[in-house]
């Protein structure tokens, strides 16, 4: 079998085949103006290096960035939002969470449906999904000239209270579909049936707004790969590190949002399972931005919602609610290609921007002349100028110096090499920073950790974000550098199904859970089953979200996967008496009833198996050294730059700087 993983970065295009005796690699700059053009030259490449036909492919597995970047950068597509009359500023309004709660010039995310097209029809239904005003089909009728003068391309319908009765957004679909035919629809009865109204419409809304962008994407992808004579199956990374369809993917494209990041926690997940590291911290470092998650038990750490297109970037709070199933990490704009300047108070500042693969940092020579993490790299010694991407793009090491020189070390008197020291140094701790408070939040400690360094950049900055979070272990796996393209093939297909479905448990209805329950692992199996065409190996997992009566949020425990009977009540409570002390320490007991809010039924398919992978071999010979400054000492020192007849790689490079 010949699989392929292939990830569209905001820098690098990377793809891994493998074919169960080894794997090949290929990364090249992406094309933001075709990535799919990008993502076919890699993929030739690797073939080409493989010595094998497209037609040999048996399968491959795809993620990409392109609904980040359209949400960020609000390349969607037209986008009008149908909601219940009375909450057409459900979007403006959003909740009363701030990422600031001193700054009273704060600006909020502007939504990506303008005032003008988000528009309201009568109807109205109870939290329980009961009819107190049926819709107004009329109404839906009337706004089709509108959106037909606006030219809306995609609309979400939000009505309230449609996570417990979805039949009035499909009714509304189905009569907008009467006139507008080639217009894309969401219904949030579909993309995220939960309660909390704004998140809801929210989510819906940007699936609506990247839905056309994505589904054309995928088709000429699709023509693409049958032009090149690759007939395998094409699956899709969902933030959640299952696979999905491309049928499933072009109908829910939020859930591709953080695919690339969520193949790198799979990736690092399987490296913490081989080599026994319970606990992790997950460092990848690419050329835009640096993630970081923890793995526990060789599981990920796992969320509901996170946000996108954050107006204070990287601030908790300041962007756009989406909920769906995410694995849970933290980001941060700091990547290889993050851009480094002096500020008006000569202070030395990394990111969040980045020169990206165009023009890119200095030292490719593609016309970028802000220094970067990258050239900072090449100007310390860590990044072999004659090496980089195994000799195949090598690096103008004298620009990169020249750029430090003349943009940093004059403005602060310093030389080059200082100025980049000071920029390691800088990025550093930034990302430690992030790394504190995300363990804070998730309530782990970091020294008792393994760090698994990948990403192209990571490797470089493994030691020295060991040394400033305490931790004395770091694993540089095999194919480092295309991290997240392997971990898309150590994911199983898989698919999660949330709904809201209010049950008290001293008052349980086992009839309503149980047809709920029912109801969601048919869709769930279904999904899986489209993506695999096969349905007789699929594994099924239950979970319950709740909370004691008066609490805002929710903590998850594991149902049974089975039938809920009147007698599961008393083992219900007690689990969730268990799961709730283990958070917080403290159980409130028994005089406080639960509430059940919503249910998750997750189906996956059999995980893949992890090839053997041979050590690397290289063609140098001899021995050679190279200056590289240590970070620590703040001098240069002699490092081998050969070892057992092939070039280091930079990881241990920096390493042997470290213990020189």
């Amino acid at each position: 079998m010949i699989r392929i993983g292939l990830d569209i970065g905001g820098t690098f295009t990377d793809v891994v085949l493998e074919d169960g005796k080894g794997r090949l690699t290929a990364k090249v700059l992406t094309r933001p103006d075709a990535p799919e053009e990008g993502a076919m030259e890699a993929l030739e490449r690797v073939l080409a290096e493989a010595g094998r036909s497209p037609g040999d492919v048996t399968l491959l597995v795809h993620g990409t960035t392109l609904a980040t970047n359209a949400l960020i950068e609000r390349k969607g597509a037209v986008t009008a939002l149908i909601t219940t009359e009375g909450f057409r500023d459900t979007l403006e309004i959003g909740t009363e969470g701030r990422p600031d709660q001193y700054d009273i010039n704060i600006v909020k995310p502007t939504p990506l449906v303008p005032r003008r097209l988000r528009l309201t029809v009568p109807e109205r239904l109870t939290a329980a999904g009961d009819v107190l005003l049926p819709l107004e089909e009329a109404a839906i009728d009337a706004w089709v000239p509108k959106l037909e003068a606006a030219g809306v391309e995609s609309v979400a319908i939000g009505f309230i209270h449609a996570y417990a009765n979805g039949d009035h957004e499909r009714r509304a679909r189905d009569r907008l579909a009467k006139h507008l035919p080639d217009l894309f629809v969401s219904l949030s009865c579909e993309v995220s049936p939960e309660f909390r109204e704004y998140e809801r419409i929210s989510t819906t809304a940007a699936n609506a707004y990247v839905r056309p962008l994505m589904a054309r994407y995928l088709t000429r992808f699709e023509d693409r790969l049958k032009e090149a004579g690759v007939t395998a199956p094409l699956l899709l990374m969902l933030s959640s590190g299952g696979l999905t369809s491309v049928d499933t993917a072009a109908r829910f494209p939020i859930r591709l949002v953080e695919s690339g990041p969520a193949g790198g926690a799979i990736f690092a997940a399987t490296v913490a399972g081989a080599n026994a590291a319970d606990k992790v911290v997950s460092f990848d470092m690419g050329g835009t931005t640096a993630k970081i998650a923890l793995v526990d038990e060789a599981t990920p750490h796992t969320a509901r919602t996170f946000e996108v297109a954050r107006v204070y970037r990287f601030k908790k709070g300041s962007g756009l609610p989406v909920r769906v199933p995410v694995i849970e990490m933290v980001e941060i704009g700091a990547g290889g290609g993050s851009i480094a300047r002096v500020d008006d108070l000569k202070r030395l500042t990394v990111g969040p921007d980045s020169a990206g693969a165009m023009p890119g940092p200095v030292a490719y020579g593609r016309g970028g002349t802000d220094p970067t993490v990258t050239d900072a790299n090449v100007v310390t010694g860590h990044i072999d100028p004659a090496d980089f991407a195994g000799g195949r793009m090598p690096l103008d090491g004298a620009a990169a110096k020249a750029a430090f020189q003349t943009r940093i070390g004059e403005r602060l008197t310093v030389s080059a090499e200082a100025a980049a020291f000071g920029v390691l140094e800088v990025v550093g701790e930034t990302m430690a920073a992030a790394a504190r408070v995300h363990a804070i939040e998730s309530g782990v400690q970091l020294g008792n950790r393994t760090l698994i360094a990948f990403g192209g950049a990571a490797p470089l900055q493994a030691c020295q974000m060991a040394d400033k979070l305490g931790i004395d272990r770091v694993i540089v796996p095999a194919s480092a550098g295309v991290g997240s393209a392997v971990g898309f093939l150590r994911a199983p297909v898989a698919f999660e199904v949330v709904r809201t479905r209010y049950q008290r448990l001293a008052t349980l209805e086992p009839i309503i859970v149980n047809d709920t329950l029912s109801d969601m692992e048919a869709e769930a199996r279904a999904a899986v089953k489209a993506a695999t065409g096969d349905a007789s190996d699929i594994a099924v997992t239950r979970k319950a979200y709740a909370r004691y009566v008066g609490q805002g949020h929710e903590i998850a425990y594991v149902l049974p996967n089975r039938p809920i009977t009147d007698e599961d009540r008393t083992g219900l409570r007690e689990t969730f008496d268990s799961a709730y002390e283990a958070l917080y320490g403290r159980a409130i007991g028994a005089l406080v009833d639960v509430e059940l809010v919503s249910f998750v039924v997750t189906a996956s398919g059999p995980t893949p198996m992890t090839p053997d992978v041979p050590a690397p071999t290289g063609t140098g010979s001899g021995e050679r050294t190279r200056q590289v400054i240590d970070t620590a000492a703040q001098a240069p020192v002699d490092v081998d730059a050969m070892a057992g007849g092939r070039p280091l790689d930079h990881m241990e490079a920096y390493a042997q700087s470290k213990l020189a």
